[in-house]
This record gives structure tokens, sequence and C-alpha cells, in this order.
């Protein structure tokens, strides 16, 4: 199977995605650039963090009209593969409606970079499999607009459904409605979280909590 790590103007997270993907998991990995259109090779995409096209208007609003989101669309639709989106990445699956709610400035109005306690809510997916659930994990966020919100019908849905899958733990730093940090949609194909899973998978990070989301996916894809 190949990996495509997806890559906007202003993205800078993908080198170190690459990596974790690469490297440490052994997934046969590549760079997909904005503009193509053809992404049918690939059976896992990731929208890694960064500031797609600046964050003008707001947060992966220009991404989402971009040509490789455009083909996420039949992507998802068709069951072709699977897609995370790490932060940047979350807020364009919100933005394009591939993910139900939205982000918005966090409570504080300032930019946060930390390592947070979080709450596993749900490991039984693709994504969160090595996992137990109700397991405390610590992951670092960094972020301006990391507040997720939705209106209560998608909340309710989304709790009805089990489609909450990352939960902030002990502390909310964003303000993110029910603690949410991360979620999946209906068909489980699409997830999307704040925290960056690739900011912690060496030793030197603190915490190698992140790596086992991604070896999560590969024990999906290679033992299902």
């Amino acid at each position: 199977m190949k990996v495509g790590v997806v890559i906007f103007p202003g993205t800078n997270c993908d080198s170190e995605t690459y990596y974790a993907l690469k490297e440490l998991v052994g997934f046969d990995t590549g760079f997909v650039w904005h503009e193509e259109v053809d992404i049918r090779k690939y059976s896992l995409i990731i929208l890694p963090g960064g500031f797609s096209y600046g964050d003008y208007l707001r947060p992966g609003a220009l991404a989402k009209v971009s040509p490789v989101v455009e083909s996420l669309y039949e992507y998802v639709e068709k069951e072709r593969g699977i897609v995370v989106g790490i932060c940047n990445g979350f807020q364009i699956l919100t933005e394009s409606r591939l993910l139900k709610g939205g982000l918005i400035r966090n409570s504080g109005l300032k930019f946060i970079c930390k390592t947070v306690p979080l709450r596993v809510v749900n490991n039984n997916l693709p994504f969160t499999r090595k996992f137990s659930k109700g397991e405390v994990i610590k992951l670092t966020i960094a972020h301006m607009d990391g507040r997720y919100v939705a209106p209560p019908q998608e909340l309710e849905e989304l709790n009805r459904d089990g489609l909450v899958f990352l939960e902030y733990d002990k502390e909310n730093p964003n303000g993110s409605i029910l603690n949410i940090a991360g979620i999946t949609n209906e068909r489980r194909n699409v997830f999307g979280l704040m925290p960056h899973p690739e900011r912690n998978v060496e030793k030197i990070h603190g915490t190698r909590d992140g790596l086992k989301f991604f070896q999560s996916l590969k024990e999906f894809y290679y033992y299902g």
C-alpha cells in the first residue's frame, strides 16, 4: 500500500509526518502536491499540520477548494482508503464538510503550544486500535484556531454514533465543546485531530504516544 502526505503552500509538518510513516512504521510513503487530482494509488492520505495558504480568510478555507481536496470527496465516497487530518488538516476537513463541526479561535485568543493529556474515547477504529478505551496519553498541540464547535444536532450525532475518539483530559486548553480533540465520520474513513502525533514519536519527545496512532493504521491495513 502507498501513503500520500499532502503538501499545501504553508504546510510545515510534512517532513515529520513522512518520517514517522516511512522510517518508523515502514509505510511506502510519498508526498502529494496540492495541485494533484489523481490520488487513487494511495490507500492512506494524510493532511498534515501547518498554515495552508497562510491561513488567509480562516484556516482551511482556501485549501478546501484546492484540486487535491476536491479529489477527496470521491475518494471518501468510494471508500478507496483512509484520510487523516492533523491540526490544519483537521481544519481543512471541517471546512470541506468531510467532518462535522468546525475549528475556531481558541477561547484564550492566544496561540497554544504544549504537551497535554488526552483520553482515548473510542479505540474500535483503524486509527486507535493499539490503544485501550479510556487510556490517557500525552500529545503536543500547537494551534491558534483549535476550539472545536458544532451545532447541537451534529454534537448529538457525534455522541450517539461514537464518532468522538479523542478528548482533552483534565484540562481543556482551547475551550473545545465537550472537550473534543478528535473525531471521525460515519463511514469511519476520515479522521481529524488537533494534537500532533508526529511530534511524539521518539523518546526525545518525552512520549511516544503519537507513534501508536500510525502503528494502528499499519496494523489495520496489514492484519485487518
